[in-house]
């Protein structure tokens, strides 16, 4: 009777040992899976993020956005004029060369309007580019391949345990597992929510483009340009949180007590979601937009 006890105990335990370490398999599998998710979705363009999205904004830019830029780009060029031509005492002291120069400036600031989207995309192609840059040196230092690992490291720690233990330890395991998928799901958020920013900006960049001729009202356009610009480096700033995040789950490795590593991670963790929302006020502050 002992031994059939015994032996329904010892099938528990390796029941029980199989959960937990298949949990701990699934968690690690995850912050793997997300490294390399946020590396790829912060690099794209929008153009090469959604190409469905990115043709409606700009039909949309094209359509309804334009138009409104050609009536104040027309607004700001008059109103050039008119000061220009109050400032010189109603022409008395007037020069021709001021007609050139307002030509010129015309001439820049409707060149600027026609190439409008050519500039915004140029600046997040520099921006996706430094992201991919360091995304090639980022997951080649700090990939995760932890399976084996908690395998051999924690195999005969879990076999020391008893039943109860090994219940107690099971259910935290699944805890910090299911805190991970939470976690991957507020990245994915914090991700999406930039990308829709950028589609944002991008719909509306031939309107401060406009101004941007103009001294009173060029700092609508300046702004913007700081903004596109904050957003493009927004994507650099999230690596380098990923980097340092991946480096400091690596210490779970050395780590002797699993209960422990476990929580480390899931504060490490919840450090980089809290990270990643920093990343755009950060970026912006940076910039100086507002």
């Amino acid at each position: 009777m002992g031994a059939i006890l015994d032996k329904i105990t010892e099938f528990i335990r390796d029941a029980l040992r199989g959960w937990v370490m298949s949990n701990l398999n699934g968690m690690f599998t995850d912050v793997n899976e997300k490294v390399g998710t946020i590396a790829g979705e912060v690099s794209q363009t929008p153009s090469t993020w959604n190409a469905n999205i990115f043709t409606m904004v700009q039909t949309l830019s094209d359509t309804v956005v334009i138009p409104i830029a050609g009536l104040i780009i027309t607004y700001v060029l008059c109103y050039e004029l008119i000061t220009m031509v109050i400032d010189k005492n109603n022409m008395h002291e007037f020069d021709t060369s001021l007609f050139f120069r307002y030509l010129f400036k015309a001439c820049i600031a409707v060149l600027l309007l026609s190439n409008t989207s050519n500039i915004v995309m140029a600046v997040f192609d520099v921006g996706g580019e430094m992201v991919a840059s360091a995304s090639g040196t980022i997951t080649a230092s700090t990939s995760l391949e932890i399976g084996p690992t908690i395998q051999s490291m924690y195999g005969a720690y879990l076999i020391g345990m008893d039943i109860g233990d090994l219940i107690s330890l099971g259910i935290e395991t699944m805890f910090c597992t299911f805190c991970m998928k939470i976690m991957s799901v507020l990245i994915t958020v914090i991700l999406y929510g930039r990308m829709i920013e950028i589609y944002l900006y991008v719909s509306v960049a031939p309107v401060p483009f406009a101004t941007l001729s103009n001294k009173e009202w060029g700092s609508i356009g300046t702004n913007y340009i700081k903004g596109i610009l904050a957003l493009a480096f927004q994507g650099f700033f999230i690596m380098v949180c990923v980097a340092i995040y991946a480096v400091l789950v690596n210490t779970l490795t050395v780590a002797s007590d699993l209960r422990s590593a476990l929580w480390r991670v899931m504060g490490y963790t919840v450090v980089l979601c809290f990270s990643l929302f920093k990343t755009g006020s950060l970026s912006k502050s940076i910039w100086g937009a507002h």
